[in-house]
């Protein structure tokens, strides 16, 4: 396969994860806005997907219907679901001999639900939820068509890589900002809805009040983001299937880079296998989060050279 070709379905499968990470965020956050009693910050989304400053969250953190047009239409935003969508439509325009023709009406019926203009107005008029539920309906709808159309080769390998690799540096973010919270809050610790919440825009809530009966406790929630092999957003969940697509494109042909990349990826798997709760806390959550998120940076950036011919 082509590295442009290679590269292009990688980041397809990238940006729609990203879109679904931001709207289930969006959607639970405008939630627990309209629920809480207290001030409500919408701080923390706007430093993990918008990468805003200080002062320019400051500008928006209280203001919901403000963030949500910012965060799905904004077009000064890079990465906003309009952005985001739009670079997608573009990768899968790039290589749409490579795909089924199924999956390209599923990709620009999403780009025109973005991109209408109605949608900018009713976000700010109409209620947000069943506005976002829309677009998140539009992933999954994404997600299936994939998954029951696209051939089982080389293309669709390098969007599962692109797939997990985003949906765990989104795990690990949202982690980091949750726990670093407590640090200025530990009143936080305590909080049931606080850990709610943080599972909810994961959606790992259910499996955790099957998981964990004592109710809501910070270990419990760190070892099933972390460490639950049965959860399909976990950081070790991701990992494995990051080695499971990538052990696929095995060929002699790049025998020395896919060695190289393999090790990469097993040692981050071994890292990630081999942790407990009490070996996290021991080291630091936060320098643990940290390391684990230059590793996934790492295996894109390994990715990009070996693979996509530094596109």
């Amino acid at each position: 396969m082509l590295s442009r070709v290679a590269s292009s379905f990688y980041w397809l499968s990238r940006y729609i994860e990203r879109s679904d990470g931001i709207l289930r965020m969006l959607k639970i956050n405008y939630a627990s806005s309209q629920d809480t009693i207290q001030e409500f910050t919408w701080e923390p989304v706007i430093r993990i997907f918008a990468g805003l400053d200080d002062a320019e969250s400051h500008k928006l953190e209280n203001d919901s219907r403000a963030v949500l047009k910012y965060m799905v239409t904004g077009k000064t935003n890079s990465n906003s679901i309009l952005n985001i969508i739009t670079l997608a439509r573009e990768n899968a325009r790039s290589v749409q001999e490579h795909i089924t023709k199924d999956l390209w009406q599923c990709l620009n019926e999403y780009y025109h639900v973005v991109k209408d203009p109605k949608l900018d107005k009713a976000l700010l008029r109409e209620d947000p939820i069943g506005i976002l539920d829309v677009l998140i309906k539009q992933v999954m709808l994404y997600y299936g068509t994939v998954e029951i159309t696209m051939e089982r080769g080389e293309g669709r390998s390098f969007m599962n890589i692109g797939k997990y690799l985003e949906r765990a540096i989104q795990s690990v973010d949202i982690l980091d900002l949750k726990f670093g919270s407590i640090s200025d809050n530990p009143d936080l610790l305590t909080d049931t809805t606080y850990w709610k919440h943080l599972l909810l825009s994961l959606g790992g809530y259910e499996l955790y009040l099957k998981t964990y009966r004592e109710g809501f406790e910070a270990e419990n929630v760190l070892e099933q983001v972390v460490l639950n092999n049965d959860f399909p957003r976990s950081v070790i969940y991701s990992v494995n299937n990051i080695q499971r697509y990538f052990d696929r494109l095995k060929n002699d042909n790049n025998l020395e880079n896919y060695r190289e990349m393999s090790f990469q990826i097993g040692r981050l798997q071994s890292r990630i296998k081999y942790s407990s709760v009490r070996s996290i806390r021991q080291e630091g959550l936060h320098l643990f989060l940290t390391q684990i998120k230059s590793e996934l940076y790492g295996i894109g950036n390994a990715l990009n050279e070996y693979y996509f011919a530094n596109s």
